[in-house]
């Protein structure tokens, strides 16, 4: 089993500054392959990544400052980033790939081969050894080395083939949970938990604002200028760990105590078509929420059940079953005008959610026979004054 453990690095300033030479290097060798690709297209000739990586080791030898690079940076940056990108244009699941910019996602992969481990540090070539903030987790055979730089912080991206087998949670006597997301809460569950959504692009939002205005008065390019677009990317990375951390402890919390998790289908491309809550939207990050939550349940081997498109999950009451077209967003409590239940609009909707887990795990017995529909087809039934009753003897009552 691969898996990949990323760190941060705590290096001194002769070594960031290796760090990034290796990084213009590693972008060098990608641009020059890459114009050497696209001319021999204008010329109807079509370059192996082989022929690529000979004719850049041969214009190289032009530029004397290449003799002190880490040579494997330009090979993998070839065989691997180049390589890659040109078999997603071939087979039409990307555009053609376009040249890297200095200060975009810079990054390069090392020979894994001279890395070595040991505590809180860690050993490149022809650089030494760099200090970790952490230990690497897994134990292993070192398959990958990545460092990259996010802001002012540079990271390690080491994957290891492990032969470690994770042993699975017994869930069994966890429940079935539903999981309504939100904008002002993040998650809320079926049985009344509430995750707060800590939205930290409106918290920063006059900081960044400020910092930008004080960016844009400085000359382009200048000394000021690039010392002021640091704090504003610093400010950008801020927002991102404080996003991505309230994502980790969350997600964590839920997989540890259900058994299967139900959520809704999300389109969060047409959601943020509405402008009025593009910006909320943006900040909450719900998608990356869905699938930090998919990815873990996965590991665990949880299962997840996603509610239709079109579940009406906010409308429909938990109780009775009976739909309410005319519900607004301001209304944050439901009140049903059949069963006169008032219930939170946000847990209404995970235990909606829940109802449909539940459904779902009861449609096969224990041969695995269709004994019963399916939640699309319960969703439709309980349109019907028909249905209503059928619904709630089967599913509802709990």
């Amino acid at each position: 089993m691969l898996k990949t453990h990323k760190i941060a690095l705590n290096p001194n300033n002769i070594q960031c500054r290796w760090f990034a030479q290796q990084c213009g290097y590693s972008r060098f060798a990608y641009n020059t392959a890459l114009a050497d690709f696209k001319s021999s297209l204008n010329n109807g000739k079509f370059l192996s990544v082989v022929e690529l990586n000979t004719r850049f080791n041969v214009a190289k030898k032009e530029h004397t400052w290449t003799k002190g690079m880490d040579q494997v940076v330009a090979n993998k940056s070839i065989f691997g980033n180049l390589s890659a990108a040109i078999r997603n244009w071939v087979d039409k699941r990307s555009k053609f790939p376009k040249f890297k910019k200095r200060g975009k996602r810079d990054a390069f992969t090392t020979n894994n081969q001279c890395v070595e481990v040991k505590g809180k540090n860690i050993k490149f070539p022809k650089i030494g050894w760099v200090k970790m903030f952490e230990k690497l987790r897994f134990i292993g055979k070192i398959i990958k080395v990545t460092i990259s730089r996010t802001a002012h912080r540079w990271f390690v991206s080491i994957t290891v083939e492990t032969t470690e087998n994770t042993e699975a949670v017994d869930t069994s006597t966890h429940p079935v949970v539903g999981i309504d997301v939100g904008i002002n809460t993040l998650a809320t569950l079926s049985d009344g938990t509430k995750y707060d959504n800590p939205r930290p692009l409106k918290r920063y939002e006059r900081k960044l604002a400020r910092e930008q205005r004080k960016l844009s008065r400085k000359m382009l390019k200048s000394n000021n200028w690039i010392k002021q677009k640091w704090k504003v990317t610093r400010i950008h990375y801020r927002i991102a760990c404080i996003r991505v951390d309230a994502h980790h402890k969350t997600t964590t919390d839920i997989v540890s105590k259900a058994s299967a998790i139900s959520i809704e289908t999300l389109k969060v491309t047409n959601m943020l078509k509405n402008r009025k809550l593009a910006k909320a939207l943006s900040d909450s990050a719900l998608g990356g929420f869905l699938t930090m939550l998919k990815t873990k349940a996965e590991t665990h081997g949880i299962p997840i059940t996603e509610a239709d498109q079109f579940f009406a999950s906010s409308k429909t009451c938990s109780n009775c079953g009976y739909k309410k077209n005319d519900l607004t967003l301001k209304e944050r409590t439901y009140h049903c005008s059949q069963c006169g239940i008032s219930i939170d609009r946000d847990v209404n909707a995970a235990i909606n959610l829940k109802n449909v887990a539940v459904g779902h795990t009861e449609t096969q017995n224990a041969c695995g026979v269709q004994v019963r529909p399916n939640s699309s087809e319960d969703v439709q039934a309980r349109e019907t004054e028909a249905g209503k009753a059928v619904w709630q003897q089967q599913v509802l009552p709990i």
